[in-house]
């Protein structure tokens, strides 16, 4: 037991001794100045350092093929340094990386230019010297643009532009650059005519930067184009040309009047052919002072005048004009204003660009993502601007109209005594990031007025029913949204119609307006194609004599959903046999009954729609797109053309709606585009009961030219 206890007191004062000894060592090894717990936290060894800059000559040309040769100077030779050698490549640029810190010589060397040699270069551990370099051609005075009864020193052939150490060079080991004295400091030429140098970056035809720009030039540098001022250094000058060629050959539903145009022709529905030819010419000429982008612009003044010149051809007369016998054909023009307004920004609300502007005069807008309520060229006053990064972006505006010119749809200066309010906000990344959803608010009010058109047809009031003038009183409350969500794109839109008319022409009462419509677009990008399907609803009148109207009508729409303007049913327009209104109008889906969309007024006692579509785009090569779609369409209710044509159980097919279209784009950009399409209505049961079974068609091409 005693030999235990001995033994156990050994290893405990082994175990003491031992801690003893280690904790002597750890002191002592602090203390020592080559310890690691003494010394500081350094740079990896040797980390080196990289050399990255641009050579040009003395008409600031890049320079390609010029041998940069970093030579190992003084101490930085004895300690193994080597020799490094670079190219330049096409654009003036090289960069020399794996550099050991030390002093160097940097020669530069092309043949048929003067050496220039920089010596006592140092590279820190770590560091990023950026430099920039000009050659002289052999023989070639250097000269220097001084200022007037100045003398100073030449501008160096070698300059150090920056230094740039890693996070983890120490502070002393950044060389702090000489701040030159003003005396010495060069103004700068002006910026807006710094000369292009004659440089191509490609041997072969093809796009080349430094290019000299013309008048007669969109594509580069162009006074006229808004690239340089005109005046001073803010105030510049756009002028945009547009010419816009439509061609349109169709087979449409017309009836055979009393004065058929050939004789025995005693079918009700006569002869449907037409063709439709138009140029219209845009020009807008816009002064503004401001910048050229990002910032908005100052005040700004724009004009735009257009001349349009049409000729329609038919096989019936009573259509190009209600006197017949001003025969089949019609030739017609019209000089309009489409845009003449004064903007100036108000305030500055924020350093990212956020701002307050007001325009007043003739100008656009369309007030949601795809004209499905208003879309006009029309005088008015309009505030608008963004906030929060132009995460938001808002519009409050007034418009008071003008009579559109029957043929060309341009405006005229007569008074339309008719006026929309409105107001919308946009926001941004609203569900998810890419996704942007407005909320809007609109007021229609249409006052009572007699109006025919320029082809003697009377279009207010509506020549249906009872024949009175009425005024319209519609508020709309819009929520609409358009981006994508992940992968899958997404376009809605949802509006609810209150108000009232006060004599309705089909309902032959006042009446209270209670109407919906709905879109949805939804669309998938695979590579080179998109797959697209939608939906599209307007409300329909299942009552029309009960004083509440049901079907939904837009203000003044111009519909791009359910295939566009390459759709039949969206693109021609159908006038409703026996009576002076339109099944539906051009440019929009909406069965209205409207004498005319741009003459007309709304009607909300309609039978309404239901579009479903299936189509797809196909990105054939950069420059041609096919578009593809299938529509199948019916009426919500059919009593209001039952009560119209006195015609019992219209069924509610439409029909099936298909076209095919490509769009063209020769140089690659919107200077030029050719759209054509071809495009048919096969007729459903209710339209078959209407009309005939007659499969309608459209044949089409368009050829916008810009400059």
């Amino acid at each position: 037991m005693n030999q235990i206890k001995l033994a156990g007191g050994r290893l405990v004062y082994a175990f003491v001794l031992a801690l003893a000894v280690s904790l002597t060592a750890i002191a002592q090894e602090s203390d020592h100045p080559y310890s690691s717990a003494a010394r500081p936290r350094r740079l990896p060894e040797q980390a080196p350092a990289a050399l990255l800059g641009t050579v040009q000559s003395s008409e600031r040309a890049p320079l390609r093929g010029v041998h940069i040769i970093l030579t190992p100077e003084g101490d930085s030779k004895d300690e193994g340094a080597k020799k490094i050698q670079v190219v330049s490549t096409h654009d003036g640029a090289f960069r020399v990386s794996e550099v050991a810190p030390g002093k160097y010589q940097i020669s530069f060397e092309l043949p048929g230019f003067e050496t220039v040699t920089q010596n006592g270069v140092t590279f820190n551990l770590g560091e990023t010297l950026k430099v920039e370099t000009t050659l002289h051609r052999v023989g070639e005075a250097s000269e220097r643009r001084l200022p007037p009864n100045q003398v100073t020193a030449p501008q160096p052939d070698f300059r150090e532009i920056e230094r740039r150490p890693t996070q983890e060079m120490q502070p002393q080991l950044v060389v702090a650059q000489p701040i030159l004295d003003s005396s010495v400091m060069v103004p700068n030429p002006d910026r807006w005519d710094s000369a292009m140098p004659e440089w191509r970056r490609y041997d072969r035809k093809g796009e080349f930067p430094y290019a000299v720009g013309h008048w007669w030039d969109p594509f580069n540098q162009n006074v006229i184009k808004g690239d340089k001022p005109i005046l001073g250094q803010s105030i510049f000058f756009s002028f945009t040309g547009t010419s816009t060629t439509a061609l349109d050959v169709r087979r449409v539903f017309v009836p055979s009047g009393v004065s058929a145009e050939n004789s025995g022709s005693s079918q009700f529905f006569g002869k449907g052919g037409q063709v439709f030819l138009a140029e219209t010419v845009r020009l807008s000429f816009d002064l503004f002072h401001g910048e050229t982008s990002f910032k908005p612009v100052d005040w700004r003044f724009k004009i735009t005048p257009a001349f349009n010149i049409n000729q329609l051809w038919t096989r019936e007369r009573g259509i190009v004009n209600i006197d017949v016998r001003k025969g089949a054909s019609r030739t017609d023009g019209h000089i309009g204003l489409q845009e003449a307004f004064a903007e100036k920004k108000i305030a500055d609300l924020g350093p990212n660009y956020d701002f307050i502007s007001v325009r007043a005069g003739i100008q656009q807008f369309s007030s949601d993502f795809r004209g499905l309520l208003f879309t006009q060229e029309q005088p008015g006053i309009r505030i608008f601007g963004n906030l929060r990064s132009n995460r938001l972006q808002y519009n409050a505006a007034y418009f008071f109209f003008l009579e559109k010119d029957t043929n060309s749809g341009l405006n005229t200066f007569h008074n339309r005594h008719q006026q929309v309010s409105l107001a919308n906000l946009y926001v941004q990344d609203f569900f998810a990031k890419g996704y942007t959803t407005q909320f809007s608010y609109h007021f229609n009010k249409d006052d009572a007025s007699t109006h025919f058109d320029e082809n003697g047809f009377l279009v207010r009031p509506a020549p249906i029913g009872s024949v009175l003038p009425h005024s319209v009183r519609a508020h709309y409350l819009g929520w609409t949204g358009n981006g994508h969500i992940k992968t899958i794109n997404i376009s809605h839109a949802l509006y609810q119609a209150l108000g009232h008319d006060d004599l309705n022409p089909v309902a032959g009462r006042r009446t209270d307006i209670n109407a919906q419509m709905a879109a949805l677009e939804v669309s998938l990008d695979r590579n080179w194609y998109r797959l697209r399907a939608s939906g599209f609803f307007a409300s329909g009148d299942g009552n029309p004599r009960d004083g509440e109207a049901r079907g939904f009508d837009a203000i003044s729409e111009a519909q791009t959903f359910g295939g566009g303007i390459f759709s039949f049913f969206n693109r021609e327009g159908i006038r409703l046999t026996g009576t002076g209104v339109a099944l539906v109008a051009p440019d929009s889906f909406l069965p209205n009954l409207r004498s005319s969309k741009e003459e007309g007024q709304a009607n909300f006692v309609n039978p309404g729609i239901l579009l479903f579509n299936a189509g797809a785009d196909f990105n054939l090569t950069p420059k041609i797109r096919a578009v593809t779609n299938v529509n199948f369409m019916r009426f919500h209710h059919t009593e209001p053309l039952e009560l119209l044509l006195f015609q019992p159980h219209i069924d509610s097919s439409i029909g099936l709606d298909y076209s095919v279209g490509v769009v063209y784009r020769p140089p690659l950009s919107e200077n030029m585009v050719i759209t054509g399409g071809v495009a048919a209505l096969t007729p459903g049961t209710g339209l078959r009961q209407i009309y005939t079974s007659k499969t309608l068609l459209s044949t089409f091409v368009t050829a916008r030219f810009q400059f």
